[in-house]
């Protein structure tokens, strides 16, 4: 297959949906030949908020020190190709398409059909054994106890801070949530928490002495760095990824620590950019507890300054939640649908605004949506889905965007 043909291939088969469960993803991996080599090290991260920026900073301070990484994280914002780094690289199309075409003629034997997820995590793993990766950081795609990633065997276990997502799958309450983020935890491997909620730091520590896993928890943030990515939540992360380092047995010193946390990328988190003479911040913030950080941000950033608000989201989020944090921030607020099959229609998000907030304006797309708020003369803030900032990174910088369920 060419490489279009091979993404089309692989974006039909998210038809199969979500299963949750290792057997398929154990069985793939190990068809496929994925598994990590002997003496990789591999961490894997867990949680609600902060797991793709703990991963990039856990990559981006281990590439400081000279190792090779591989870095899989979900969903992309733009590209596919984007979930699966090594050192910092994107995978390749043509490797890409080859290693989708293998994939193919494997699942093809397989019944059930592996997921869109699972073939992901198939690819990514086999190219990190073929790139010789010494270190391997994993992003959990949902949960934790029967997310795919689990199926691969982990050296260090860390959690984010966990908050309600994902209920349809994970439980109504954070304390069930948690108890399936701790799912990750392996026996005699070390585990690292964010700090955490009584009642989440209670189901992790259960969990982990059942588990028979050292347990421990970021007591303090990061300070004394400058660190790339804005905000003072990331210190927190930048503290966490730093212990999970240390407890792979990567080599650290200051230097190491200064470049990794001073050039980290993460985009989408909120990221700021000029564009059409206005500032943008782009920000995936899902969930009220995100978008709380994404609020304290925004303050700290601009203080007493509006912004122009372009917001959607996904069925199944907690839409009103979002908007009671962020419609504050906002002086005029633009409601749109995000391009993917679990959109919500702008006059349906409109139904979820609280009282005493700037009537919206609704719009047919976010094409519409992000003009009307460039007319307006910015800050423009792009939030409530990792998809809505996709489409807008896409649309400044001119190209396609691969839109995705998962």
């Amino acid at each position: 297959m060419t490489y279009r043909e091979s993404i089309d291939w692989l974006f039909s088969t998210q038809m199969f949906g979500i299963k949750l469960g290792l057997d398929g993803p154990r069985r793939l991996l190990k068809d496929y030949l994925a598994f990590p080599a002997h003496g990789v090290k591999v961490i894997h991260v867990a949680g609600t908020n902060g797991k793709g920026s703990t991963c990039a900073m856990i990559d981006a301070v281990a590439r400081a020190a000279g190792c090779r990484t591989g870095l899989f994280t979900s969903p992309h914002l733009v590209d596919y190709r984007e979930r699966i780094r090594v050192s910092g690289a994107d995978i390749p199309e043509e490797e890409c398409a080859a290693g989708l075409s293998e994939l193919r003629g494997l699942c093809e034997a397989l019944d059930p059909h592996p997921t869109f997820f699972e073939i992901s995590l198939a690819l990514a793993m086999r190219w990190f054994r073929e790139r010789e990766c010494e270190l391997i950081v994993l992003e959990t795609g949902m949960g934790g106890r029967l997310d795919a990633t689990t199926a691969v065997p982990a050296d260090v276990c860390a959690i984010t801070p966990v908050g309600l997502d994902h209920m349809q799958w994970l439980g109504d309450t954070v304390e069930q949530i948690a108890a399936e983020k701790a799912g990750i935890f392996l026996e005699g491997k070390p585990a690292l928490s964010a700090p955490q909620t009584d009642g989440v730091a209670t189901v992790l520590k259960r969990e982990a002495n059942e588990r028979r896993t050292p347990l421990s928890f970021i007591l303090e943030p990061l300070l004394g760095y400058p660190i790339a990515l804005p905000g003072e939540h990331q210190r927190w992360n930048a503290a966490l990824a730093l212990e999970c380092l240390h407890a792979a047995g990567i080599r650290l010193h200051y230097e190491v620590v200064l470049h990794g946390l001073s050039s980290v990328r993460w985009p989408g988190r909120f990221e700021r950019v000029e564009h059409e003479g206005c500032v943008v911040v782009l920000d995936g913030a899902h969930n009220p507890q995100g978008a709380g950080v994404l609020a304290a941000t925004w303050r700290a950033e601009f203080g007493s300054r509006k912004a122009t608000l372009v917001f959607s989201a996904v069925a199944a989020k907690d839409i009103a939640g979002m908007l009671a944090v962020l419609g504050p921030l906002a002086e005029v607020i633009h409601l749109c649908p995000v391009d993917t099959p679990r959109a919500v229609a702008a006059a349906d998000l409109a139904g979820f605004l609280p009282a005493g907030l700037p009537s919206p304006v609704l719009h047919g797309s976010f094409e519409e949506a992000f003009a009307a708020a460039l007319a307006g003369g910015g800050p423009v803030l792009v939030a409530g889905s990792l998809f809505l900032v996709g489409e807008a990174r896409a649309w400044m910088a001119g190209g396609g965007f691969q839109s995705s369920t998962q």
